[in-house]
C-alpha cells in the first residue's frame, strides 16, 4: 500500500493511502470513570476545535514509554489531584472510518487525593454532576463532550439500570 505523509505533527499524522484514503494517524488515549454514587466527575475546558467549552471524563494521551494504566493514573492525577484503583472497561477506536486513534476507558474506585502537575497551559475546572442529568444533558445538546465519555456513561447507567 502507498503511503504519503502530507503532514506530521505532535500527536497526529495525516497520511494519504494509495492515493484514495486520507488517514489519521493519532497517538492512543486512555479516558477515567470515576463515579462518587450517583455522581460522575469530570473536567470542563474549552475546546478550540468546537470553539466551545465540554464537559468530559479526565482524558489525555499515553506518552510513548507508558502503559494504558499508566497514563490513566498520570491523567487523573494530573487533571483531577485523584488516584485511585483502576479497572480497564472497554477499548474502542474513536472514529475508524478515517483515525487510528484507540481509546482506553477505565473506571477508577477507592478514590484517594494523588499530587501531579496539570499540563502547561491545560485549564480545567473540576465538576461534579449528576450521572443521569449529565447523561440527559448530553442527549438533549445541551452540553458538549466526547465519544468516549458518552460509552462510559452509558456503560455506568446501565450497570446501575438507569440508561433511559
Amino acid at each position: 500500500m502507498k503511503r504519503d505523509v502530507l503532514y506530521q505533527g505532535k500527536i497526529l499524522n495525516l497520511v494519504k493511502l494509495d492515493d484514495r484514503w486520507e488517514i489519521v494517524e493519532h497517538v492512543p488515549a486512555v479516558c477515567i470513570l470515576a463515579l462518587r454514587g450517583t455522581e460522575v466527575l469530570g473536567v470542563s475546558q474549552f475546546r478550540p476545535a468546537l470553539s466551545a467549552d465540554t464537559w468530559e471524563l479526565p482524558a489525555g494521551l499515553i506518552d510513548v514509554e507508558e502503559t494504558p494504566e499508566q497514563a490513566a493514573a498520570r491523567e487523573l492525577a494530573e487533571e483531577t489531584q485523584l488516584g485511585g484503583e483502576l479497572r480497564l472497561i472497554t477499548q474502542l477506536h474513536s472514529s475508524p472510518g478515517f483515525c487510528t486513534e484507540k481509546v482506553y476507558i477505565f473506571e477508577a474506585s477507592k478514590l484517594r487525593p494523588a499530587y501531579a502537575p496539570p499540563d502547561d497551559g491545560e485549564k480545567l475546572t473540576i465538576v461534579w454532576r449528576d450521572l443521569a442529568q449529565t447523561w440527559q444533558d448530553i442527549k438533549e445538546g445541551k452540553l458538549f463532550s466526547s465519544s468516549h465519555t458518552t460509552l462510559a456513561l452509558c456503560y455506568a447507567l446501565g450497570r446501575m439500570g438507569k440508561l433511559t
